[in-house]
């Protein structure tokens, strides 16, 4: 939980991880469903993470501190991962850009 950000948040509610989050996630924000959905990937500990606009609905301390925690994983685990915030990728090995019907390595 720590690792995704969502320690605090989590200790803030009245039953803690046994809060009622209703169907689908509805009470949650977009970015603590998706603060949610890293925190089960790190869990699930997969060799390989893709990450399509994981954090697109963060502020940006919050992807920062959890772009920490990711680049942490480099060289342990193959991870891909899709942004627009370049942010979000500047400590990646290698970067793509796909737009105007091409792709192409930028790095």
């Amino acid at each position: 939980l720590k690792e995704a950000q969502l320690d605090t948040y989590i200790r803030s509610l009245p039953d803690g991880l046994d809060t009622s989050i209703g169907e689908r996630g509805i009470r949650l924000s977009g970015g603590q469903r998706q603060r949610i959905g890293i925190a089960r990937a790190l869990y699930e500990d997969p060799e390989v993470m893709v990450l399509d606009e994981a954090t697109s609905a963060l502020d940006g301390e919050t992807e920062a501190a959890i772009m920490e925690s990711i680049n942490r994983l480099h060289g342990n685990k193959t991870l891909v991962i899709i942004a627009h915030r370049l942010t979000t990728i500047e400590k990646c090995d290698l970067v793509y850009r796909v737009g105007e019907q091409k792709a192409g390595r930028e790095r």
